[in-house]
């Protein structure tokens, strides 16, 4: 067995029509000896097209290069090989998908609650911190709470969510327009592309 195999297991039999699950592997690739196909259409680890040729044959090109046979496109007829170092695709790719995960941001929702009786100062209090959770890349989830027969004057609770979308007109978007949602008025803001940080 090629020793970069060692410690995989396969939990399906070969040729049974199901892909065999492989562990430690993120692409299930077929290398070497594991290629099942009598021909092969083989490209060289430079990318040249080598033609279609038994397997036997381009078993033997890449080992005298020293390198590993890969199945990559094992749907073709003939299958399509290619030579390469193998362990060296792997690394590379796993290199690759740690990279994006670094690019990626992870958006939270903060949220901060209104009620319709809110003193101005706790309003600005409010309007500051959902500043900060914008330029943070973050959304806001804005709730205005209301209790017993406020819910009757849900005009109120939308004219306090304009007025919040007026204070942060320069960094917000709307992403959902106010609802009424039981006993609650709820309006999503999203940063606005130029105004967090990238």
């Amino acid at each position: 067995m090629n020793k970069r195999m060692e410690g995989v297991r396969f939990f399906c039999a070969p040729g049974s029509g199901s892909n065999a699950e492989v562990t430690g592997i993120s692409k299930d690739l077929r290398i070497n000896e594991e290629i099942r196909a009598r021909e092969v259409r083989l490209i060289s680890a430079d990318g040249q097209q080598l033609g279609v040729m038994p397997l036997r044959e381009a078993l033997r090109i890449a080992e005298e290069k020293n390198l590993d046979l890969v199945e990559v496109a094992p749907t073709a007829r003939p299958p399509v090989c290619r030579i390469m170092d193998y362990g060296k695709y792997r690394y590379e790719l796993s290199k690759r998908e740690r990279e994006a995960k670094k690019r990626q941001r992870l958006i939270n929702v903060k949220e901060i609650k209104l009620r319709l009786g809110i003193e101005e100062h706790d309003f600005q209090v409010k309007a500051r911190n959902a500043t900060r959770f914008l330029k943070d890349g973050d959304k806001v989830k804005v709730t205005v709470m209301f209790r017993g027969r406020e819910i009757s004057h849900a005009d109120l609770g939308h004219r306090l969510c304009q007025r919040l979308v007026q204070q942060l007109a320069d960094l917000a978007t709307i992403e959902k327009a106010p609802v009424v949602e039981g006993r609650n008025l709820v309006m999503v803001l999203a940063p606005r592309q130029d105004a967090a940080k990238g």
